[in-house]
């Protein structure tokens, strides 16, 4: 029987087991990051001081506080910083245990590690989705932190990083409550922290949207007779979900017009002689940008070869996602259930990465490629064997290798240089 008071006991038993294996596996993930993490950019804390500023009803900082932060903009008498609204909201709660006198330097290393926590908790939640495979399942949820740039680029602990991290971390917090815990406004407040975060993920929107409209009946076809039944049917998890993004979207519009007299003025151009550096010569964004992102992301090379361990030393400026994660090779199995969604998800968020100006400057790989990896992940878990195999071991270890080399090479020792 596959009904019946037993039935129910058995599979809330393995709901608990999951949820205690995730919270375990997402502490071990915390500390593991903590430890080995080291956020050398934690002075670059943009979002933090104008976080500290709102609590005083200021939107910029009266004066420049340092000759390092040269991404506040200088505007009518005021320094205003680029990063989008949700960037600072993000880290608001940190501002209050500041004013509280709780904390008094920028925590970076610690929220690392909290977002990193919290992904892995999420991603182990969400490879339910394609594997019913334990090991599988761990080795996944460890991946996309352990097993990419994420490990390498999140731990510098900067807020162009930290803003990268609250956007992996909403995504994969919103497919969570979309696909695993269908809750719509939950999804919808983790969907406003990854589009608060990463402007460019709103073109992603619309995915949320038709899973909302499909599930949980998404096996059932649909008939072109039957839309207006069934968006009546879905309109409150719709509602539900857009409420939280449309406000943010509407601050983020005021804050600014409040700034720059423009809804569309996120200040990133304004930044003092941004638009004459080289790979802003055709705009902030451009199709002329295409090759050398396309360059970066797929192709690029390590640096230097070493006479001794580790032997590679990684370029400063990017290399191929997938020399830094050779584990991403197995995107291209077949399979998934999710995997139409998620390639239209990543062409969408490449096309939109790829016409950006800069590469991505100081980096391990190509970090902006972060924002990919809940959609990667998608295909990833849907597309394997039902248990783990030794190809997915070998790569994931490779990966696992390359990974920790890069971050010990970048965060604890002085060979890589600008």
């Amino acid at each position: 029987m596959k009904s019946g008071p037993w039935h129910i006991v058995i599979s809330m038993s393995r709901k608990w087991k999951d949820f205690w294996l995730a919270i375990g596996l997402s502490i071990l993930a915390a500390f593991i990051f903590f430890f080995t993490a080291k956020a050398t950019m934690h002075d670059f804390d943009y979002t933090g001081r104008i976080a500290s500023a709102l609590l005083h009803g200021h939107l910029g900082l009266d004066k420049r506080p340092g000759s390092w932060l040269n991404e506040l903009v200088p505007f009518e008498g005021k320094y205003y910083s680029v990063f989008p609204l949700g960037a600072v909201l993000s880290v608001l709660p940190v501002a209050l245990l500041q004013q509280a006198g709780w904390i008094h330097s920028f925590p970076a290393q610690v929220l690392t590690a909290l977002i990193a926590g919290l992904c892995v908790f999420f991603f182990f939640g969400l490879s339910s989705v394609g594997t019913k495979s334990i090991a599988r399942r761990i080795v996944l949820a460890l991946f996309p932190i352990f097993g990419t740039w994420t490990w390498c680029n999140l731990g510098f602990g900067g807020s162009w990083q930290l803003a990268l991290g609250f956007a992996l971390l909403g995504e994969v917090g919103a497919l969570y409550f979309t696909l695993i815990q269908p809750c719509p406004f939950v999804a919808g407040a983790f969907f406003a922290l990854a589009f608060g975060n990463r402007t460019e993920l709103i073109l992603v929107l619309p995915i949320f949207l038709y899973l909302w409209f499909t599930i949980p009946d998404g096996n059932e076809p649909i008939r072109l007779s039957t839309i207006g039944q069934r968006l009546r049917k879905k309109a409150p998890n719709l509602i539900s979900f857009m409420v939280l993004p449309v406000t943010l979207g509407i601050l983020t519009a005021e804050y600014n017009f409040a700034r720059f007299h423009s809804i569309f003025d996120f200040g990133y151009a304004r930044i003092p002689r941004v638009l004459q550096e080289p790979w802003y010569q055709h705009g902030l964004f451009s199709l002329h940008a295409i090759p050398g992102n396309m360059h970066h992301m797929l192709f690029k090379g390590y640096g230097d070869v070493l006479s001794a361990f580790p032997y590679i030393q990684p370029y400063g400026f990017g290399c191929s996602i997938f020399l830094a994660s050779p584990f991403l090779f197995l995107l291209f199995r077949e399979g998934g259930k999710y995997k139409i969604v998620a390639w239209i998800a990543i062409g969408l968020l490449t096309a939109a990465l790829w016409c950006h100006g800069n590469p991505g400057g100081w980096q391990f790989s190509y970090r902006y490629a972060t924002i990919l990896l809940p959609w990667m992940f998608l295909v990833l878990t849907g597309n394997g064997p039902a248990k783990f195999s030794a190809n997915e071991f070998f790569l994931f270890i490779v990966s696992v290798a390359i990974n920790a080399i890069a971050t010990y090479q970048f965060l604890w020792t002085n060979r890589i240089h600008p």
